[in-house]
């Protein structure tokens, strides 16, 4: 993985494309706690790190 894709950040949108969500599932999934907390980049943007999601998805198939 290079460094780029190791700093890559995800927005809610992404997110819920990524897994054919809506846009609100991953607050709630962040919320039962059950998926990775988001970081706060500024005031105005939040977003999660690609790595810890991936991380979060190989975890997932482990336990299934």
């Amino acid at each position: 993985m290079t460094q780029q894709e190791t700093s890559k950040y995800l927005s809610d949108k992404d997110l819920a494309k990524r897994y054919g969500v809506a846009r609100a599932t991953p607050w709630r999934w962040v919320q039962a706690g059950v998926f990775p907390a988001p970081v706060k980049l500024s005031p105005n943007c939040t977003r999660w790190k690609l790595a810890d999601i991936e991380a979060w998805e190989a975890k997932q198939e482990v336990t299934v």
